[in-house]
């Protein structure tokens, strides 16, 4: 073969295409949260708070002066919107057509959304185009009449419904209530509203997951999409890029082949090991498992679904990757009433190097997370190995 690259090189390339290996690849400010969202394709929403919302942390991760109303104010002037990539997220606008196969199977009734009552739908759609945008709670009902199909749980459903077929769009939120407005009032009159046949839609995937990761599988690309028309689509524009030299599968010992851009190559970048990100366990770097394991030899689970007693590692664990390392995980929680960030777990896992190596910048990181989450303090409740607990704290007092 005549491109060589190492695993290092390939660590390198896929952190420096998710934009983890500079202080601000993306630029500054609200500019900057619509050139991440474009350039990742997707930012996952999670309505967990343990600490700092997921699509909040992902962009902090990313932009080093981020602010959370940026988000709220891109959707309000239609620059991204809400829907589904592989779950809930923020999308750019300009991608509004790759939202409509997803669209027009829930309308065909392929989900569980199905059991909406068409009825419920209609008077809920009445009702947004005379009164304009509402969210959910605006159709609870005071009556607590049994049997009634006018109340919380029907309209709830249909909004749903309505949203994941494409009649309404989420038009702005208050706190992490949707609220729902017309389609036909939320989308510019400028997108592209013609849906891609099976063979475009399945290149818009390959060259997001490129341009997001650098590399990539078929395996990676329709992770958690299912049908076998869906991959034969994938392999053929794999299989066309291949042809025309615009990437070229690479195998490196002990891992799966993988794709790589053309434009990396030539990569020859290694990270040094100076800069600590925490990164949420819903960042797209680390959404798919099987990805950092092989590239990375990092086992991340999220364990706030498991039952406390298999629990591992803590509820809510957040990756540390320094420099091109995985070294750790880290269990945290902002009590933000007591503006309290604590540290309920801290792990260690790679011993390869000298506390020193990492104790500062991660120090500086998490003083840095903990004023993001509105803590002024920090408290540090355990660490593994245990005697690493009297360097952390003394190396964190804020």
């Amino acid at each position: 073969m005549k491109n060589k690259i190492t695993l290092q090189q390939l660590q390198a390339a896929t952190l420096k295409s998710q934009g983890l290996t500079e202080a601000a690849p993306f630029g500054f400010g609200k500019d900057a949260v619509q050139n991440v969202v474009e350039h990742l394709g997707y930012i996952q929403i999670d309505t967990l708070s343990v600490v700092e919302r997921a699509h909040h942390h992902t962009l902090w991760t990313r932009i080093p002066d981020f602010k959370t109303g940026y988000l709220e104010d891109l959707v309000e002037e239609r620059e991204i919107f809400e829907y589904w990539f592989h779950a809930a997220s923020y999308l750019p606008m300009q991608d509004f057509c790759y939202a409509l196969p997803k669209m027009l199977k829930v309308r065909n009734g392929a989900s569980h959304y199905s059991g909406a009552d068409k009825k419920v739908m209609q008077v809920v759609l009445d009702t947004i185009r005379a009164e304009g945008p509402k969210r959910a709670r605006d159709f609870e009902t005071k009556s607590n009449k049994t049997g009634s199909w006018w109340n919380w749980k029907p309209a709830k459903l249909a909004l749903e419904r309505l949203f994941m077929q494409g009649d309404l769009m989420i038009c702005g939120r208050q706190g992490m209530q949707k609220m729902f407005d017309l389609t036909e009032r939320v989308l510019p009159s400028s997108v592209i509203i013609s849906e891609p046949d099976p063979a475009e839609f399945a290149e818009y995937l390959v060259r997001t997951n490129l341009r997001a990761y650098g590399l990539t599988s078929l395996r990676q690309i329709t992770h958690l999409r299912t049908g076998n028309e869906l991959k034969r689509n994938v392999n053929e524009v794999i299989q066309t890029m291949l042809a025309q030299k615009e990437i070229e599968q690479i195998n490196v010992e002990g891992l799966p082949p993988v794709l790589v851009s053309q434009n990396l190559l030539g990569y020859t970048e290694v990270i040094a090991d100076k800069n600590v990100r925490l990164l949420s366990p819903f960042d797209n770097s680390i959404i798919h498992r099987d990805r950092i394991r092989q590239l990375f030899n990092f086992d991340f689970r999220l364990e706030c679904y498991v039952p406390k007693e298999r629990r591992h590692y803590g509820y809510f664990c957040l990756p540390i990757l320094f420099g091109a390392r995985f070294i750790g995980r880290v269990d945290c929680k902002a009590h933000r009433k007591d503006k309290i960030f604590e540290l309920i777990h801290l792990h260690i896992e790679d011993f390869s190097m000298n506390t020193e190596q990492w104790l500062e910048p991660f120090a500086e990181e998490v003083r840095r997370f903990a004023l993001f989450n509105g803590c002024e303090s920090l408290t540090v409740t355990q660490t593994s190995p245990s005697d690493l607990l009297k360097k952390i704290k003394k190396e964190l007092s804020m």
